[in-house]
């Protein structure tokens, strides 16, 4: 996919593999530690990841990551069948922040998800930042998980993301440190 988006002129594109060394580079320095960066590289090479993208401006330079990796439905039941994935993480280079580049990427990546079918986001985040891409507390305490609290979020994508829940779900493997 590549979209153009407004007035920040930047290209939102999936990664490629010659992006890989860059996006460990913008992880690093969006994020106080190598955890997040660790975590990608960890996802992408399981097969975890369901969306990976970009945002690219003119130049070319590479100011934003967005990933997404697949959660799996545990138990069995109607929300089995579920297309489930998590948004984490988000990351926007530092001299790039709070100029409406991690909304472009999320508001972008959330749509090729739904053109791809999922039916439902999690994300563990800032409960002042997410809600603004329709992100919700309350939805998310119909899904047991790891994760509790007004932090942990979730999105349906579809009628069935709402309807087809309570769910139980594991994450990938490399979440795991996280827990």
């Amino acid at each position: 996919m590549n979209d153009a988006v407004g007035t920040l002129n930047l290209t939102i594109r999936d990664v490629v593999r010659e992006d890989e060394a860059v996006v460990r580079e913008l992880l690093i320095a969006a994020f106080p530690s190598d955890i997040e960066a660790r975590l990608v590289h960890k996802l992408r090479h399981c097969g975890a990841l369901v969306l990976e993208q970009v945002a690219v401006q003119e130049t070319g330079d590479v100011v934003g990551h967005v990933a997404y990796s697949r959660v799996t439905p545990a138990a069995i039941g109607s929300g089995q069948g579920l297309q489930v994935c998590c948004l984490a993480p988000v990351s926007v280079r530092p001299e790039n922040q709070h100029t409406g580049v991690g909304s472009a990427l999320i508001t972008a990546s959330l749509q090729t998800l739904k053109n791809l079918g999922e039916d439902l986001v999690l994300v563990l985040g800032p409960p002042t930042y997410y809600p603004r891409f329709g992100f919700d507390p309350v939805l998310a305490r119909k899904v047991q998980a790891p994760y509790a609290g007004d932090a942990f979020m979730a999105l349906a994508l579809t009628a069935a993301g709402t309807d087809d829940l309570p769910i139980e779900v594991a994450f990938a493997t490399p979440f795991e440190e996280f827990e």
